[in-house]
């Protein structure tokens, strides 16, 4: 497959207006949080017309009655006459199931997907706003991990833009605004490490979920901490950079950089080094994305170089994070295998939180997932979704969930 990626640095979003109806899809998450912060300071610039939330049936309610958006979606069908009840007093639709997120998504009632739900199943929602020519703030880097050949071209033959919200991917992408014409050498996606930098096996052999879950610098949802902490979270954002930036595997480097200040580079065929840098704080790249192609005023905290500490990198512990090896062999390997090592990852974490799996027992989950599932080179759609539900059910039976 061919593809134009130019697009989505020089010329994205060229609408004549500022303003933006957004829609939020998992407002209830800590991206969607923060994106309705976003909103909040700038009701000028943004409304959140769209709300939508897995379980969290009281926020969601409460998120309502403040934005009054267009529609909500409560996906746990048990929760829908609570939220319809709660939001009778104004003019908002409730919708619930997961089937209710596609109808959202098709909605002529916002501009732009926040497409803030974790994991695979937030890559349906967001086919559906491509396919009615809405923009994306892709906060969802799963969706691309699992069929990024197809949702990248959709996006361009809807002439749709997809800005990233990883503060990584939003890094280079802001890195390569002005450069359309000058060529990558290599990307440099920066790593905190997690909570366990520097650790080794004999430690991380008694890991508990209370430890794996408090990232030292970002604060974010469960499954994303533990993904930071096994450094998958890292594999799979090697995965979405490919497809974001039309990169081969060889010009996709990480470093380990604790104190998350640079958040990644882009080096070019010149040897120069371009970096994005800035506290760790989720906000700036949501709004970056929201408002892109412009930068607006906020009152987030700056930076001080005169109190900082040493900025250090090394490389990452792949003997030790197997994860992270996982990730590049499924990279390398390409065809479903990216969607295999997802599914099987997305079950792990799912046991590691219930304890029933130890902390490295996770990376046996998916080495034996991804070493037993069928690989096909070229899939279509469906056989993308058709893997994801065999290796979920593999590596359900390894779970024994």
């Amino acid at each position: 497959m061919e593809f134009d990626f130019a697009y989505a640095f020089e010329d994205a979003i060229s609408a004549p207006s500022l303003y933006k109806r957004i829609g939020v899809f998992g407002s209830t998450g800590s991206i969607g949080k923060q994106t309705l912060d976003v909103i909040r300071a700038n009701p000028n610039l943004f409304s959140a017309t769209i709300l939508t939330a897995q379980s969290n049936a009281e926020l969601l309610i409460e998120q309502a009655l403040e934005f009054k958006p267009h529609a909500v979606v409560i996906g746990d069908t048990k929760k829908y006459e609570l939220v319809k009840e709660a939001l009778k007093g104004i003019e908002t639709v409730v919708m619930a199931g997961e089937q209710s997120l596609e109808t959202a998504a098709a909605m002529d009632c916002f501009d732009m997907m926040m497409a803030g739900i974790v994991g695979f199943a937030g890559l349906k929602p967001t086919l559906q706003a491509i396919k009615t020519g809405k923009h994306i703030a892709l906060a969802n880097k799963e969706t691309l991990v699992v069929a990024g050949d197809v949702v990248m071209l959709m996006a361009q033959q809807m002439g749709v833009s997809i800005i990233p919200v990883d503060s990584e991917h939003s890094a280079i992408f802001q890195c390569l605004v002005g450069e359309k014409n000058n060529p990558i050498e290599k990307i440099i996606l920066t790593a905190s490490g997690g909570p366990f930098v520097g650790r080794k096996p004999n430690f991380l052999v008694n890991v508990k979920r209370e430890h794996a879950i408090q990232h030292p610098n970002w604060s974010m949802g469960a499954k994303i901490s533990i993904d930071s902490a096994s450094l998958m979270n890292k594999g799979l954002e090697m995965i979405e950079a490919k497809w974001l930036f039309d990169l081969k595997p060889s010009q996709i480097e990480i470093v380990i950089h604790p104190q998350s200040i640079i958040h990644s580079m882009v080096q070019f065929k010149d040897n120069s080094i371009k970096a994005q840098m800035g506290l760790p704080d989720m906000k700036l790249p949501i709004q970056y994305a929201l408002s892109y192609p412009h930068r607006f005023e906020n009152d987030f905290p700056r930076f001080n170089f005169a109190k900082s500490a040493t900025l250090t990198f090394d490389p990452p512990d792949i003997k030790t994070f197997r994860n992270l090896g996982l990730a590049i062999t499924a990279l390398n390997q390409g065809g479903n295998m990216p969607c295999i090592l997802n599914a099987a990852n997305e079950l792990a974490v799912y046991g590691f939180l219930k304890n029933r799996l130890g902390f490295l027992d996770m990376t046996e989950v998916i080495e034996r997932t991804m070493a037993n599932m069928p690989f096909i080179e070229n899939p279509t759609l469906e056989e993308y979704f058709e893997s994801d539900g065999e290796a979920r059910n593999f590596a359900a039976s390894l779970i024994n969930l």
